[in-house]
């Protein structure tokens, strides 16, 4: 499924069919949807392709509430 900066970076859904969080990253204007924001929080690396060093983002640390 193609994507571009007015989809869901992962899953590539418009806002048409979801909300779209607004998402910047080294100066790009992106968007994530509520249902894909874990894993860019959780599991960054499964996003390498669309963002690259995603890889190497900080695990969040300290107690969930």
């Amino acid at each position: 499924m193609p994507t571009s900066r007015d989809n869901c970076l992962s899953c590539g859904r418009s806002s048409d069919e979801v909300a779209l969080l607004p998402l910047e990253y080294k100066s790009q204007q992106l968007k994530v949807c509520p249902q894909c924001l874990p894993v860019l929080i959780h599991q960054p690396a499964r996003l390498e392709e669309k963002l690259p060093g995603a890889s190497g983002f900080p695990r969040p640390t300290g107690e969930h509430h």
